[in-house]
C-alpha cells in the first residue's frame, strides 16, 4: 500500500507521526468506558456471561495440549440444539438447500414436495433469489402460511395474516418493547417480567431505560404463576413507575413449567383490568413433555374468554425456528402476531420494521417449513414425522432422567421439567461457601458453577443470572446433550455437589 503512494506519501506519514510525537501525546479515543452509554454497560446476559468465557478459555487450553482434570468441556449453558448433537430435520434442510441453490431443483435426489415449496418460496423473492430483500414484514404468502398455522393450532380461532410479522428469531420480535417505553419519573414505563426470567428481557429493559418490575414464580408449586403475586408486584410498582407491559414465558425458560389454562385466563383477566400490553413468549410451544400438561396459546384462551377480551387486550405472541423440534438457531427465523394494535401505532411498527429492511430470507424459508410441514398425502410426510417424534420423544426421556437424577442428590431439589429445554434446580449452599463467595465479590451460585467448570468441565449458568428469591440458589442446565453424554454430565454434577458439601458444610448441614 505504501509503495503505491510513493516516497511523498511515506514522507507525509513520517512527518505527521513526528509532529504527534513532538507534541508528546497521541490522539485520545472517542469511545471509552467513560464515554460509553451507561445503559449498555448495565446490560447483563448470563447465558453468554463470564462462565461461558471461562469455558472457552479452558477449551482452547485443552486444544493446545494443556492439562485439565477432564478431557472435554460439556456446554449445557444454552439452548443450541444442533451444537449439542441434535440432527436437523431433513425436509427443512432440503427446502432451504433448494432455495439457496436452485440448480438442485433438477436433481432426482430431492422429493417433489420439497421442490414444490422451494419453487413457491423463490417466486415470492425478488429475482426469484433468496439473496434479495423482501418486504419488511416478510414474504406475504409466508405470513399467510403462519396465519393458517395459528388457526389450525388454535382449533379455528381466526388469524389475520396482516397481524403477522416475520422476525429475526423471537428475540427480534421482543424488541417491540421499545414502542412501549415512554414517560419520566413515576410515569416511566414499567415492564413486568417473571423471576426467574430469560435474561433477554432484563437486558432489553435496561438498554431501553424502562423500569423492571419483578413478579416471582412459585417454586413450591412447580414454578406456577400466582395471580396474587401479579397483583402484589403491580401495586408495589405503581409507587415509582407506570406498569404498562406484562411479559410471560410459556413454556418457561429457565424453569421448564407449562402454565395451566386456568392460570392463563387469570393472567389475561388481570391484564384486561389493569390495561396492560401482554407479551407472550411461546417459542417452546412444541416442547411439552409431561402427560399432565398441555400447551395453551394466550391468543386461544383470550378468544375463548369472549369478544370483550379478544377485541380489546393488546397481545403480542412470539415463535421461532430455534426451539421446538427443529432447533435451527442459526437461521434466525421467527414471527410475532400482534392483536388489537391501534392503527396509527401499527403504521409506526411497520416503520420500525422497515428500518431493519427485512429478516433473513433463509430464516423466513425455514419458518415456512415449520408452519407448512408435509401433508399426509405427500412423499416426505412419514420421514418428517418420524424425525419430529424422535426429537421430542428423546427430549421427554431426558427431561425425566434429569429430574430423577438431580432429585437423588442430597442438597439439590429439581421441579419436574414439564416443557422447554431446561432444568432449574435449587441447590443447597452451606454458609461457609456463601461467605467465601461474598468475600470474592461474586454470587454464591457463580462460585459454585465456576468450581464445577474448573473441576469437571461442565458449563452451566448460575441462577443469579436469571433472578431468584433472596437466599435461594440455582443453576440452569439444558437437557439437549445426547442421552449418554447427559447421563455423564448429571453424574459429574452429583459427584461434584457431594464433594462441595463435604468441603464447605458441617456434618449436620450435609444430612439436612
Amino acid at each position: 500500500m505504501f509503495k503505491s503512494q510513493g516516497p511523498v506519501g511515506l514522507k507525509r506519514f513520517s512527518t505527521a507521526e513526528a509532529t504527534v510525537a513532538a507534541a508528546g501525546k497521541m490522539r485520545e479515543k472517542t469511545l471509552t468506558m467513560e464515554t460509553l452509554n451507561p445503559h449498555v454497560k448495565a446490560v447483563e446476559y448470563a447465558v453468554r456471561g463470564p462462565i461461558v468465557t471461562k469455558a472457552g478459555e479452558i477449551e482452547r487450553d485443552l486444544q493446545e495440549g494443556g492439562k485439565q482434570p477432564f478431557t472435554e468441556v460439556i456446554k449445557a449453558n444454552i439452548g443450541d440444539a444442533h451444537a449439542m448433537g441434535q440432527q436437523p430435520i431433513t425436509f427443512l434442510r432440503q427446502v432451504v438447500a433448494l432455495c439457496t441453490f436452485p440448480e438442485l431443483l433438477d436433481s432426482p435426489t430431492f422429493p417433489e414436495d420439497a421442490k414444490k415449496r422451494a419453487r413457491r418460496i423463490l417466486q415470492g423473492c425478488g429475482g426469484t433469489s433468496l439473496g434479495s430483500y423482501t418486504a419488511s414484514q416478510g414474504v406475504d404468502f409466508i405470513r399467510q402460511d403462519v396465519a393458517s398455522y395459528i388457526e389450525q393450532r388454535d382449533h379455528g380461532v381466526p388469524a389475520d395474516w396482516e397481524n403477522v410479522y416475520l422476525t429475526t428469531g423471537a428475540s427480534d420480535g421482543i424488541s417491540i418493547l421499545r414502542m412501549l417505553v415512554s414517560g419520566q419519573g413515576s410515569s416511566r414505563t414499567g415492564v413486568m417480567i417473571p423471576i426467574p426470567q430469560y435474561p433477554l428481557y432484563s437486558a432489553a429493559i435496561t438498554e431501553m431505560e424502562a423500569v423492571q418490575v419483578n413478579y416471582y414464580l412459585d417454586e413450591d408449586n412447580c414454578w406456577a404463576l400466582d395471580i396474587n403475586e401479579l397483583h402484589r408486584a403491580y401495586q408495589a410498582a405503581k409507587q415509582h413507575c407506570q406498569p404498562r407491559v406484562l411479559c410471560i414465558i410459556n413454556p418457561g425458560n429457565p424453569t421448564g413449567q407449562v402454565q395451566s389454562r386456568k392460570c392463563i385466563e387469570e393472567v389475561l383477566h388481570f391484564a384486561y383490568e389493569e390495561n396492560l400490553f401482554v407479551m407472550s413468549d411461546e417459542v417452546y410451544q412444541d416442547n411439552v413433555y409431561s402427560p399432565d400438561c398441555e400447551f395453551h396459546s394466550f391468543k386461544k384462551v383470550l378468544y375463548e374468554m369472549g369478544p370483550e377480551y379478544f377485541n380489546s387486550v393488546e397481545l403480542a405472541s412470539f415463535h421461532s425456528t430455534s426451539k421446538g423440534y427443529t432447533g435451527e438457531c442459526g437461521f434466525r427465523g421467527g414471527y410475532m402476531e400482534v392483536l388489537n394494535l391501534d392503527p396509527d401505532v401499527r403504521a409506526q411498527l411497520i416503520k420500525l420494521r422497515s428500518v431493519q429492511l427485512c429478516p433473513p430470507v433463509s430464516g423466513q424459508a425455514a419458518m415456512d417449513v415449520i408452519v407448512n410441514s408435509p401433508h399426509p398425502e405427500e412423499p416426505s410426510y412419514a420421514r418428517f414425522h418420524e424425525e419430529k417424534n424422535a426429537v421430542l420423544g428423546a427430549l421427554a426421556e431426558k427431561a425425566k432422567m434429569t429430574e430423577q437424577i438431580l432429585n437423588g442428590v442430597p442438597g439439590i431439589r429439581c421441579n419436574p421439567v414439564q416443557g422447554a429445554m431446561y432444568a432449574f434446580p435449587q441447590i443447597l449452599l452451606p454458609p461457609k461457601a456463601v461467605e467465601e463467595a461474598k468475600a470474592l465479590g461474586m454470587h454464591p451460585d457463580m462460585l459454585y458453577c465456576l468450581r464445577l467448570l474448573e473441576e469437571t468441565g461442565i458449563c452451566l449458568v448460575p441462577g443469579s443470572g436469571f433472578g431468584q428469591r433472596e437466599g435461594t440458589f440455582h443453576f440452569r442446565m439444558t437437557i439437549l446433550p445426547p442421552k449418554e453424554k447427559l447421563k455423564v454430565l448429571l453424574d459429574k454434577v452429583r459427584d461434584f455437589h457431594i464433594k462441595f458439601l463435604k468441603e464447605y458444610a458441617t456434618l449436620e448441614e450435609q444430612l439436612r
